[in-house]
């Protein structure tokens, strides 16, 4: 893209041609709870050859935050030759593959300064040709911004430290949805992670069976002390880990926080029976029938496990 192109683009922006809306919005907040200025310089910068914006941009969050991930191994994990490009699903597949929990944050330019200002840079997804119908993608990572100078800075291209203007940069980043991720360890909570997006998050974690996913369900509950899937996927993931009285805790606290819970009811009662405690799971088995819903058969069939196992320990008490 030619820098005369660029050049009108942002004169357009900036002459108000354009609506900002969130650029405007925050203005209007007098950039209310932010501190005025912050700058990541720790964040590691590789340069972004043609195409290459995907894996670098990721490298530098990852890298970051303490994950040893090297440019030539997420360029396997994420660029398309197909596509000439990354797509936005395989950047936080390969944050979760890596070990790092990989949140997408709300589409929100303060939900984005508020993870840098609390220390965790953020990957956007920009729009760099400024034209809807003819994109050119581009990833980027934030690692500060001046809210007295309006600037916003990144890891860009080949520049470690390219300031643009703050409504320029939503201009830019509008296409794409207003996209953004960040990358955290798995026992840090992004500090604007809402409990259901945040819980959706850590369950990807665990679905690529990543022993983090244990720290992660944990770091969620020192927030949300009584969240149902922080709870269930605690328990889950020490269930299989084989530490079933560290998941019958996990479970136990779930009932209690939500006594209609059909799925920590029959959690519960499948870990007593694992623990050979078959009279105590039957009760909590029996509820979950009765409670239904859309885990009725895997509560029905946990139920009839159970029921059997015990019918078969009193008849081999009897025949002794």
């Amino acid at each position: 893209m030619s820098k005369v192109i660029v050049s009108i683009v942002a004169l357009l922006a900036l002459a108000g041609c354009i609506s900002l809306p969130q650029t405007e919005a925050l203005r209007e907040s007098g950039y209310a709870g932010l501190p005025p200025r912050v700058e990541l310089v720790d964040v590691p910068y590789y340069p972004q050859e043609d195409l290459m914006c995907g894996p670098t941009s990721l490298a530098m969050a990852l890298n970051a935050v303490g994950v040893d991930a090297k440019v030539a191994s997420l360029t396997e994990q994420v660029y398309l030759p197909g596509r000439e490009g990354s797509l936005q699903i395989e950047m936080l597949a390969a944050t979760r593959r890596n070990g790092a929990l990989a949140y997408q944050l709300a589409p929100e330019l303060r939900a984005v300064l508020q993870e840098v200002a609390a220390g965790t840079p953020v990957v956007v997804l920009l729009n760099i040709g400024g034209i809807k119908f003819w994109p050119v993608w581009h990833y980027a990572v934030v690692v500060g911004y001046d809210l007295e100078r309006e600037e916003i800075i990144l890891r860009s291209g080949l520049n470690p430290r390219r300031v643009t203007d703050v409504g320029f940069f939503e201009f830019l980043w509008k296409d794409g949805g207003y996209w953004a991720m960040a990358a955290v360890p798995p026992n840090r909570v992004p500090a604007t992670a809402q409990e259901q997006p945040y819980a959706a998050a850590v369950a990807a974690l665990e679905r690529v069976r990543r022993p983090e996913a244990g720290e992660a369900y944990r770091a969620l509950l020192s927030r949300w002390p009584e969240s149902l899937a922080g709870l269930i996927g605690l328990g889950n993931t020490e269930h299989a880990a084989g530490n079933l009285p560290a998941a019958e805790a996990a479970f136990r606290r779930a009932v209690a926080a939500h006594r209609q819970s059909a799925v920590a009811l029959n959690n519960l009662a499948q870990t007593l029976a694992d623990l050979g405690r078959l009279e105590e799971a039957e009760p909590a088995a029996r509820s979950a029938v009765a409670i239904g819903g859309a885990t009725l058969l895997a509560a029905q069939s946990t139920l009839a496990q159970i029921v059997e196992k015990r019918s078969k320990a009193k008849a081999k008490a009897k025949a002794k």
